[in-house]
C-alpha cells in the first residue's frame, strides 16, 4: 500500500506532483466518499476496486470540470485563432494520473487515497487504456493534445471514438490470438456525451447539376454524436477538447423501405449505421481498401468540418448570434492538420461546402482551402500509402469525386503549362492512379490542397522531398518542411519515472518540465560521483520492479542485474525484431558453446502486436517465443540469458517497461522508419540505444553526440547502393559462419520440434524476398552488441553515457515540436499565460462572469 510522504520527500516533490494541504486532502476524500455514495449508490461495505475507481476519478475530474469551462469560456471572449488536429487515432492510454499530474494533484491524492485505507496503484491499475490507436501515428496525436493544452493553444482533437479499440493480444502456445478489447464495457468516466450536438453525416445518393447550383441528393444519413473529453495542459488551467465521434443511426434510418412490416428486421439493421465507429482497423503502415474504413474516414471529416463552420461563424466576441457569413478570414481563424491521408477527404469536402452550400466561386474556395490545410505525411513505405478506388468513392462520395475530378484538372492543366510535352511528369503527378483499377492517391491530393506537407524527421524530410514526392517538392520547395517528433514529458517522465524526475528537479529545478532543453544543465553533472550512484540507485530500482512484474506475469525468474535490452513497437518487417532474433540465438550458441566464459547476463524483451491479417509478422512472434522456450529452460544457459514476449504490449505496458530498460532497440533498416518516438521515450528514462542511422536516431545521435549511441548498419546510401548491386542474403549466409547456425537452427526445426517445417516462410522469406536486409546488417549488429556488453560491465562508464544522453534528450519534448508547428505552419503564437482557477473567479466555477455561449463549444 502506498505510504504517507515524509517531510522530505514532500519538500523534494512540492511542486513537481503538487502540494499537500490539509484542506486539499480533506476535500479529496469528501469527493470521494460523495461520489461513492451518490454517483455510484454504494456504501464502504459493497464498494468493488472498480467502484472505488471510478469515485476517485469522478472526484480528480470534478477538478477539471470548472477548469475546462473556463478554457471554452476564455477561447469564445477572446476568439484566438483554432487548431483542429483531425486524426483517425488517438492513443490515449489511461487518463487519471496522467490528470492529477497535470492539475497538480498526484500527491494530494495519494495522501487522500491512503487515508481512506486504498492503494492509488491498485487504482490506477484498473483503469481500460483508451486503445483508440495502432502505434506511433496516434500516440503521437495524444501527445500533440498534452503539448498544445500546456502551450495554452485553443485547440482541439477530433476523431472517432471506436466502441473496440486496438485487439487484446494474447499468446497462446506462442501464436499470437485477438481479442476484441471492449475498453468501453464499464463506462468511461473521462468522457461527456454531447447529444445536442448530433450531426447528419451522408453517404452514397447522386449528383443533380441545377441552374441553381450542385445537390447531392438521395443519401443514406448517418448520424454524428460528439463525445468530449478533457484535454489538461501542466499546470496552467487549460483544459482542451478532443472530440470523439460515434455513428447513431437516425429514427427513420431503413424503417421507411419496410411497407411490409418487419418492424423487428428494420430496427435490427440500424446496427449497418452504426457499425461506422464500432472498431479501429488493426493496420500499422499498411492500407487497407475497405469500404467501411473510407466510410469512416468521411465519417469523421464530414461531422468535425460542420463543427468547425458552426464555430468559426458563431465565434464573435460580444455576440451569440451566428455572425460570419464571409468566409474571407478563415483561414486566419481555422487551421486544420491532417495527421496523415487518413482524413483527406476533408479537402474536397470543405470546396463541396464553400461551392455546392455557401456558393462561393471555385478559386476563392480554393485559396481558402489550400489556406486551411496542412497535411504530415508519416511513412515511406509504398504499401502504407492510400490509394482508393476510383469506383468505390464514385459508389460512396459521388460529388467528392466530381470535386476531385475536378481539382486534378486544374492542378494538371497548372502542369502542363509549367512543363509543356511532359507527358510522364503529368502522369506521376496526377491525383488520378490510371492502368488497371484507377485510384486516387490521397497523398497527392493532400499535398496539391495543404499551403504546409512536412516529414517527422530530418532524414524522413528529406527522403520525403527528394524521393516520394520529388516532383512536388520541386514544384513548390518552400511548401516542404520538417517537423521532428517528439513526447510528452508529463506522461514519459513524470508519470512513469518520478524517481528519475525527481532526481532531475533536485538537480536544475523544475522548470524543465516546461520547457525540456533545460535538461543540457545535467552535463555539468555527468562527472558527480553522487550524481552517477544516484541515477543509477533509479534504474535498478525500476528494473527490480518491473522484474517483479514479469514474474508475476509470466513466471519467469527474472535477474534484475542482468541487462534489460527491450525491442517493443509494432510488429513489422521493416523494425526487423528477426534480425533480434538472430542475435539471441547467436548467444544462445556461443553460451552453449563455451559454457565457463565471461557472458554479460541479458535479459531480452521484445513486444509488440502483429496486425491480424500480416501472416509474417505472426510467424516472427511465433519464432521468437519458440526461441525463448529453448532458451529460458535449458539449464547450461541458466540466468545469463533470458527472452520475453511481452505480451499485449500499450500504453500503460510501456510506462512500466521504459523506465526499467537498459538497452534499446531501433534497428529498422535506414530509410524506412519516418521517425520513431519510442526510441526518444527510452532516451529520456535512461537506456541506450542500439541503432541504425534512420528516423530520429539520426537526431539523436546528432544531439547526444554519436560516441554516446551505438550505431551501427548501413546507412540510406549504402541501402540505396545495394538495391543498385542487387541484394544477395546468400554471400552473408555463406560467408558468416554464426548466421549461418543460427538460420539453419530455424530452418531444421531446432526451435519448433514439433513442427520441423513451421518457420519455412520466415527463412524463405530472408532468403529470396526480404525488403528490409536482415543479413546485411546482422554482422554489425552483432559486434555492436559486443561493444554494448563491454562497457555494460563498467557500471560508472555507462551511467555516464546515460546522463549525458538525458541531458541531450530535450530536443525530443512534443512541445517545441508543437511550437514549431505553431510558429511556421498555424502561424499561431503559444502562450505561457495562466487561465484563473475557477475559484479565482468572482463567484467560482458555478457563476461564470464571463459571457458564455455553449453553442460555441
Amino acid at each position: 500500500m502506498s505510504r504517507p510522504l515524509s517531510d522530505q520527500e514532500r519538500r523534494k516533490q512540492i511542486s513537481i506532483r503538487g502540494i499537500v494541504g490539509a484542506e486539499n486532502v480533506a476535500e479529496l476524500k469528501r469527493g470521494f466518499n460523495r461520489h461513492l455514495h451518490f454517483t455510484l449508490v454504494k456504501d464502504r461495505n459493497v464498494a468493488t476496486p472498480r467502484d472505488y475507481y471510478f469515485a476517485l476519478a469522478h472526484t480528480v475530474r470534478d477538478h477539471l470540470v470548472g477548469r475546462w469551462i473556463r478554457t471554452q469560456q476564455y477561447y469564445y471572449e477572446r476568439d484566438p485563432k483554432r487548431i483542429y488536429y483531425l486524426s483517425l487515432e488517438f492513443y490515449m492510454g489511461r487518463t487519471l494520473q496522467n490528470t492529477m499530474i497535470n492539475l497538480g494533484l498526484q500527491n494530494a491524492c495519494d495522501e487522500a487515497v491512503y487515508q481512506l485505507g486504498l492503494d492509488i496503484e491498485e487504482l490506477e491499475e484498473i483503469e481500460e487504456d483508451a486503445g483508440l490507436g495502432n502505434g506511433g501515428l496516434g500516440r503521437l496525436a495524444a501527445c500533440f493534445l498534452d503539448s498544445m493544452a500546456t502551450l495554452g493553444l485553443a485547440a482541439y482533437g477530433y476523431g472517432i471514438r471506436y466502441e473496440y479499440g486496438i485487439f487484446n493480444q494474447k499468446i497462446r502456445n506462442g501464436w499470437q490470438v485477438e481479442e476484441a478489447d471492449d475498453w468501453l464495457r464499464h463506462g468511461n468516466p473521462w468522457e461527456k456525451a454531447r447529444p445536442e450536438y448530433m450531426l447528419p453525416v451522408h453517404f452514397y445518393g447522386r449528383v443533380e447539376h441545377t441552374a441553381n447550383g450542385t445537390k447531392w441528393v438521395d443519401t443514406q444519413v448517418v448520424l454524428a454524436l460528439p463525445y468530449d473529453t478533457p484535454v489538461p495542459g501542466y499546470m496552467n488551467n487549460t483544459v482542451n477538447t478532443m472530440r470523439l465521434w460515434s455513428a447513431r443511426a437516425p429514427n427513420d434510418f431503413n424503417l421507411r423501405d419496410f411497407n411490409v412490416g418487419d418492424y423487428i428486421q428494420a430496427v435490427l439493421d440500424r446496427n449497418l449505421a452504426e457499425n461506422i465507429s464500432r472498431v479501429l482497423y488493426p493496420n500499422d503502415n499498411f492500407f487497407e481498401g475497405k469500404e467501411l474504413r473510407l466510410k469512416q474516414e468521411y465519417f469523421v471529416v464530414a461531422a468535425t468540418l460542420q463543427d468547425i463552420i458552426r464555430r468559426f461563424k458563431a465565434s464573435k466576441f460580444g455576440s451569440t448570434e451566428s455572425v460570419r457569413t464571409v468566409f474571407d478570414s478563415f483561414p486566419d481563424q481555422v487551421a486544420i492538420q491532417l495527421n496523415d491521408t487518413h482524413p483527406a477527404m476533408a479537402i474536397p469536402e470543405l470546396m463541396r461546402i464553400f461551392v455546392d452550400i455557401e456558393k462561393l466561386p471555385w478559386s476563392k474556395a480554393w485559396d481558402i482551402t489550400k489556406r486551411t490545410f496542412a497535411y504530415t505525411n508519416h511513412t515511406v513505405l509504398p504499401e502504407a500509402l492510400e490509394r482508393w478506388p476510383v469506383d468505390l468513392v464514385e459508389k460512396l462520395l459521388p460529388r467528392h469525386l466530381e470535386i476531385i475530378y475536378e481539382i486534378n484538372q486544374r492542378h494538371l492543366d497548372h502542369i502542363a503549362s509549367l512543363f509543356p510535352n511532359d507527358v510522364d511528369r503529368l502522369r506521376r503527378m496526377s491525383l488520378i492512379e490510371e492502368g488497371g483499377t484507377k485510384r486516387i492517391n490521397m497523398a497527392h491530393l493532400c499535398i496539391v490542397g495543404s499551403h504546409a506537407v512536412n516529414g517527422v524527421a530530418k532524414i524522413h524530410s528529406e527522403i520525403v522531398k527528394s524521393e516520394v514526392f520529388r516532383d512536388f517538392a520541386e514544384l513548390e520547395p518552400d511548401k516542404f518542411q520538417n517537423k521532428t517528433n517528439g513526447i510528452t514529458p508529463r506522461r514519459w517522465l513524470l508519470l512513469c519515472n518520478p524517481g528519475l524526475a525527481e532526481l532531475i528537479a533536485e538537480k536544475i529545478g523544475e522548470d524543465y518540465v516546461r520547457d525540456l532543453s533545460q535538461l543540457a544543465k545535467l552535463h555539468e553533472f555527468v562527472d558527480d560521483d553522487l550524481f552517477i550512484r544516484e541515477v543509477a540507485k533509479v534504474k535498478q530500482e525500476n528494473k527490480v520492479k518491473f522484474a517483479l512484474y514479469l514474474e508475476k506475469e509470466y513466471g519467469v525468474k527474472i535477474n534484475p542485474s542482468s541487462m534489460f535490452d527491450v525491442h517493443v513497437k509494432r510488429i513489422h518487417e521493416y523494425k526487423r525484431q528477426l534480425m533480434n532474433c538472430l542475435h539471441i540465438i547467436t548467444m544462445y550458441n556461443r553460451i552453449k558453446r563455451n559454457p565457463t566464459k565471461l557472458f554479460v547476463p541479458r535479459t531480452v524483451i521484445i513486444g509488440g502486436k502483429a496486425a491480424p491479417g500480416y501472416h509474417m509478422a505472426k510467424m516472427i512472434i511465433k519464432l521468437i517465443n519458440a526461441v525463448a522456450q529453448v532458451v529460458n529452460n535449458d539449464p547450461v544457459v541458466g540466468s545469463k540469458l533470458k527472452v520475453i514476449f511481452l505480451e499485449n504490449y500499450r500504453v500503460s505496458l510501456a510506462e512500466k517497461v521504459i523506465p526499467a530498460t537498459d538497452l534499446s532497440e531501433q534497428i529498422s533498416t535506414a530509410g524506412t522508419e519516418a521517425s520513431g518516438t519510442g526510441n526518444m521515450k527510452f532516451m529520456l528514462n535512461g537506456a541506450l540505444t542500439i541503432g541504425t542511422m534512420d528516423g530520429a536516431n539520426v537526431e539523436m545521435a546528432e544531439e547526444a553526440g554519436e560516441e554516446n549511441l551505438f550505431i551501427f548498419g548501413m546507412r540510406v546510401e549504402d541501402v540505396a547502393e545495394l538495391d543498385k548491386d542487387g541484394y544477395n542474403a546468400q554471400q552473408y549466409y555463406d560467408r558468416l559462419p554464426e548466421l549461418k547456425q543460427a538460420v539453419d537452427q530455424i530452418r531444421s526445426g531446432f526451435f519448433s520440434s514439433d513442427e520441423p517445417d513451421l518457420f519455412r516462410d520466415v527463412v524463405d522469406m530472408l532468403f529470396h524476398h526480404d525488403r528490409f536486409k536482415v543479413f546485411a546488417d546482422y554482422e554489425a549488429y552483432v559486434k555492436c552488441q559486443e561493444k554494448v556488453s563491454e562497457l555494460y560491465l563498467n557500471s560508472k562508464a555507462w551511467t555516464k553515457m546515460v546522463i549525458r544522453n538525458i541531458a541531450a534528450a530535450g530536443k525530443f519534448s512534443s512541445d517545441r515540436t508543437i511550437k514549431e508547428y505553431a510558429r511556421d505552419i498555424w502561424h499561431v503564437e503559444p502562450s505561457d499565460l495562466k487561465i484563473p482557477a475557477p475559484n479565482e473567479i468572482p463567484g467560482g466555477s458555478q457563476s461564470p462572469s464571463l459571457p458564455f455561449s455553449p453553442q460555441c463549444r
